[in-house]
This record gives structure tokens, C-alpha cells and sequence, in this order.
């Protein structure tokens, strides 16, 4: 069963739309805990060395990742293979006066010279590509020694079929998502990133899970309540509240560093 990334051509023109559920439950939801995440540990990183300063975001869709770091003042450079998910970002970028360079191109082969940026980020991206372990080489070789990369991608658990497949994309009474906007034999156990990650010069340092608060009824209920028109993307990510966690049994998030020695210990699976 393929991933419907078709999507992100045929609808790239509602990044930014409120009501378009694929699109704000990243905005909403995810965003705001992966960006508080990612910004601490490069600042944990960076202490004591020159400031990393160059992103690339790969995968980058309509910029909701990228704008962020632009506002906190890095050169940020995005990338997708959506044409019209690039022309929404460079749009929305030039509406709130932001400095982006964004390019159409595939995590398979990016169009940049080897070490070229401080920082690359690639989330909500892994689970959609055809062949994960060539777009890390690709993030490996763009990487600049001692690099960051910093990613976010979904677990195959029992815990991940039910929440992203099911609830979101079949069940009536909740699902947002298009058929096959996700596949669950695509989603990454954080063992099997960890082991793409080491065979590529990328050292793993930390991951974090991202979990809603709240029990499985509720979130069911608050679901069932936007797809009624009850609330909205927004008020849904408010209420399920969902943050850094111990626990990686859905989605998870974490960085790596290139070139160096040390290993952190093994990842959970």
C-alpha cells in the first residue's frame, strides 16, 4: 500500500488554512511542542561553540517549521517536492516579511553541496518516503561536521495504528485525514532510525515522545466533537494538550549529531 502524498500537491495551497484538518493539526498541535524541543537542545548544543546559523528543513511543505526558526533568526533554506506546497510557503513567508529560500527538490537528492548547513531538520516526512535510509545519507552529507539534525516521525506500535490510522483516518466519527495520508507498515520503530542513523555518521543524542494529556475517551470524544463542527483544529489541539512525554509509543522527536564519538543508549523500541 503506497502513501498518499498526492495530497500535499493536489491541497499544498491550505497550508495555512484553519479549517483544513491535514495541515492545522500540524500547525496546532505538533508544531509548537517540536519548535520549544528543537530550540532548547541547540541551545544546549551550541554552548560554548559558534552559534549554529544555516537550516535546511527538508520536507518543509508549506513552512510551518521553517517560519519558526526564521522568526528566531536563522537563515533558514526549505525544501519539498510539492510545487504548490512551496509556492504556499514563499507566499506566506513574503506576507509576514520573512527571508526564506525555498526550492522544489526531494530528500533523495538535495541540491546542495556536501556540509552546507549547521542544522537540518526533517519532520513529519520520514513516514511518507519511498527509501528513509537514502534521505538520511542525503541529510548526513548535507551536514556540516558537528551539525545538528533534528527530526520528528511516527512509531509502528499497536498505540500508532489506532490514533493516526484509525481514528484519524477511517473511523467516521473522528477522522480528518484522507485514505492513506499515513500507512502503518511505513511508520519507524525508534530502534530501526537509530540503526539509519549510525550507519550514516549521525550520532544519536536524545529522544523525546510527543503524547496528548487526557484518557483515550476523552481524546475519542474531542474528535468525534470537530468532526460535529462542535470546536475547531485549534480548540482540539488545546484540549488534548499534547507535549514532550516519556512516552514514544506514537509519535516521537529527537536529534543526532554528525561526526561525533559517543552513543547515547539504545533507543526503546
Amino acid at each position: 500500500m503506497q502513501v498518499n502524498n498526492e495530497i500535499y500537491s493536489r491541497r499544498g495551497h491550505a497550508w495555512w488554512d484553519d479549517d483544513e484538518g491535514e495541515f492545522a493539526t500540524i500547525r496546532f498541535f505538533i508544531n509548537p511542542v517540536r519548535f520549544g524541543y528543537f530550540r532548547r537542545i541547540l541551545e544546549k548544543e551550541s554552548d560554548g561553540r559558534p552559534a549554529f546559523r544555516t537550516v535546511l528543513d527538508v520536507g518543509c511543505g508549506g513552512g510551518l517549521l521553517s517560519e519558526e526558526f526564521a522568526r528566531a533568526g536563522y537563515e533558514v533554506t526549505g525544501v519539498d517536492p510539492a510545487w504548490p506546497s512551496i509556492e504556499a510557503a514563499r507566499e506566506h513567508a513574503a506576507a509576514g516579511g520573512l527571508q526564506i529560500d525555498y526550492r522544489s527538490a526531494a530528500g533523495e537528492q538535495l541540491p546542495f553541496g556536501g556540509g552546507s548547513f549547521d542544522i537540518v531538520l526533517c519532520c513529519d516526512v520520514l513516514e511518507h518516503v519511498e527509501e528513509v535510509g537514502r534521505v538520511i545519507a542525503e541529510i548526513a552529507r548535507v551536514l556540516k561536521p558537528g551539525g545538528i539534525f533534528c527530526f520528528d516521525t511516527i512509531n509502528r506500535t499497536f498505540r500508532s495504528w489506532v490514533a493516526v490510522i484509525k481514528i484519524m483516518q477511517d473511523w467516521p466519527s473522528t477522522a480528518f485525514a484522507e485514505p492513506n495520508s499515513h500507512v502503518w507498515k511505513k511508520f519507524i520503530r525508534p530502534a530501526e532510525l537509530s540503526d539509519l542513523l549510525a550507519r550514516h555518521g549521525l550520532v544519536q543524542r536524545d529522544i523525546r515522545g510527543i503524547a496528548p494529556h487526557g484518557n483515550p475517551i476523552g481524546i475519542w470524544l474531542n474528535f468525534n466533537r470537530r468532526v460535529r463542527g462542535r470546536i475547531s483544529y485549534r480548540e482540539l489541539g488545546r484540549r488534548l494538550g499534547l507535549c514532550e512525554s516519556v512516552d514514544t509509543s506514537a509519535s516521537y522527536m529527537g536529534y543526532a549529531v554528525k561526526g561525533m564519538n559517543e552513543r547515547m543508549e539504545p533507543a526503546a523500541s
